[in-house]
Formats: C-alpha cells, structure tokens, sequence
C-alpha cells in the first residue's frame, strides 16, 4: 500500500498539540532554508530543538549532536536531511519517544516512514512544516 501523509484536520491537530520540535539538520546559516522554516515556527511560538552535532547553538537554543542526546520529550522531528539519510534518523526519532517524523518538502524515504511507522509514529513526507502551518493555523495555534 502506497504511503498517504495524514488527513489535513489531523496535520492541524498534530500543530495544535505539539511544543517542541527537534530539527535535524538545522544549519545555523540564516539563509538556508532550515534556518528560516525553524526561525518561523520559532516566532510562532514552537519550541526550536537544534540537532547539528558542528555546532553550539541556533535560534538561541542549544544545539544537540543527535535526538538521543536532547533531555526532554520530543513532540515532532522536523528532518531537512536528504532522503538516503533518514531512516537512521527515523530510528532515533522512535527510540527517542518522540510522536511524529516530519520529512521536509522534497524529502520521502519509505524505509525512514516504516520505521517510524512501526515504532508507533506519524508520519508526514514532502510536506513543508511552515507551510503547513501557515494554512492550518493562521491565526495561531490556541
């Protein structure tokens, strides 16, 4: 059976609910892509996780090296990693605990969303976190 992301009302639920979200692969350049959808969610009132092992800090948040070193529950793991990248990624996103793997716009790995998947996950592929929220939740998230 071909991979379907959520529904639009359960995407929205997902942004309604989530607080924290750990983004791999979050460049501290403000002109990557990356660090503009993070610095977004971050105004929007979200709770910006940096997990980029080169450096020390983003977005006034403290970077981690991996979602297995981040001390607190994670909500939703935001990955802008190229695909072939993400099912180890997937695997620490379950191991983690966190609730859902959210692959970037441009970004689908079936192995990463069965993993995930199978680890109890949601999973949400080649869609643009920002975006999303930005349509769902215009007016906020409360």
């Amino acid at each position: 059976m071909p991979f379907e992301n959520p529904s639009r009302e359960e995407i929205k639920r997902i942004l309604q609910q989530a607080n924290i979200i750990a983004v791999v692969g979050l460049s501290g350049d403000p002109d990557k892509t990356s660090h503009m959808v993070s610095a977004a969610m971050q105004a929007k009132g979200y709770r910006i996780i940096p997990v980029n092992p080169k450096e020390e800090e983003i977005l006034g948040e403290k970077c981690y090296k991996s979602l297995a070193d981040i001390p607190e529950p994670i909500d939703i793991v935001n990955v802008f990693r190229r695909p072939e990248h993400t099912p180890p990624i997937a695997k620490e996103a379950v191991d983690a605990g966190a609730k859902v793997l959210w692959l970037q716009l441009g970004v689908v790995n079936d192995e990463a969303a069965r993993i995930a998947a199978d680890g109890g996950l949601t999973v949400i592929m080649d869609r643009c976190i920002k975006v999303e929220d930005s349509i769902l939740l215009p007016e906020g998230r409360r």
